[in-house]
């Protein structure tokens, strides 16, 4: 299984506790993680990347000399193709795993049908077959739905579960004891390694449309924090450390989001867009500039605009969703 949307080297970085980030190979590196969680002899994935991530995923696993019975467990944090749009194709390669995914996440991994038609209609055929490849479906009896609360043994740690919704209704994020850090999704936003600085990581929200609920993520985030984590695995990307101030920082972003929504109604709905884009780049690039950021606008831009434009569309169905 190759494609040439795989990563032409393979790019991990073994972060301890018997943890692995993998390089999803999506767009460009740096920009989607997964991790190999290893534990007594069993292992399980956080997050899968897309399709295309199969042979990185296989070749690490092969390097480590891992068997597929090994693999326990394939946990996407959520349904969006950045961070499930492998599952069926790895639930194919490993026949002995089993799919934990959110209880509102599960119908759509066992009928894949909306999410692939969902993500031609914005990418086109031919874009999304580059960029995501393809997603196949799982076998319901394959799947278990983790609530609220929920736990697993893999090896020697335990995994919990704690649903966090915000940036996506069907989202959860997975509390590990042995490392005493949390595999965060889209729900502790992103923070790309080329934007840290001397002051530590950049970290911004994700409002990526169709189901951003700012207050909803706001509680979210709380949420994580007062489980006292010492480390937060991102999928966009990798770990940080001493979560609090990252935290608190994401929350006050979210907070002038918000604002940027309320002048944006000041203007004809179909410039919303457009206005909110320009207003998070303007306010981002800032806060970039403050932290101790060295890109320059056009650099920033290569690595933050596509999250711009998606920003900007998930405020704005929030935005229609509070009118009338």
């Amino acid at each position: 299984m190759t494609s040439a949307n795989a990563p032409a080297t393979l790019d991990y970085d073994d972060l301890g506790f018997g943890i692995t980030r993998i390089d999803s190979g999506m767009i460009r590196p740096g920009l989607a993680a997964l991790y190999l969680l290893q534990s007594g002899g069993e292992c399980a994935l956080v997050e899968t990347g897309t399709h295309h991530s199969i042979p990185a995923i296989q070749a690490l696993l092969q390097q480590r000399g891992i068997a597929p019975p090994q693999l326990k467990y394939i946990i996407p944090t959520h349904v969006h193709l950045d961070h499930a749009g492998g599952v069926g194709g790895l639930m194919q390669c490993f026949p002995d795993a089993t799919l934990l995914v959110h209880p509102k996440g599960a119908r759509h991994l066992v009928d894949p049908a909306k999410l692939k038609a969902g993500a031609i209609a914005v990418y086109g055929a031919d874009q999304f077959a580059r960029v995501y490849g393809d997603v196949i479906p799982v076998d319901a009896d394959r799947v278990q739905a983790m609530e609220d609360g929920a736990q697993v043994n893999l090896g020697d740690r335990v995994l919990t579960f704690h649903d966090t919704p915000g940036h996506a209704r069907h989202h959860f994020c997975v509390q590990d004891a042995l490392s005493n850090g949390l595999f965060t999704g889209d729900t502790f936003g992103l923070a790309y390694p080329e934007l840290a600085t001397a002051a530590g990581p950049f970290i911004i929200p994700t409002t990526t449309p169709v189901q951003f609920d700012p207050q909803a993520l706001q509680q979210s985030i709380k949420r994580l924090l007062a489980l006292q984590p010492e480390r937060m695995f991102l999928t966009h990307y990798g770990v940080v450390e001493h979560p609090a101030p990252l935290g608190s920082a994401l929350i006050e972003q979210i907070g002038a989001y918000l604002e940027i929504a309320a002048r944006a109604r000041r203007e004809p709905t179909e410039q919303w867009e457009p206005f909110l884009r320009q207003q998070l780049t303007d306010y981002t690039f800032a806060r970039a500039g403050h932290h101790g950021c060295t890109l320059d606008t056009d650099a920033l831009q290569r690595v933050l605009g596509m999250d711009m434009e998606l920003n900007a569309q998930g405020l704005a169905v929030w935005m229609r969703s509070q009118t009338g």
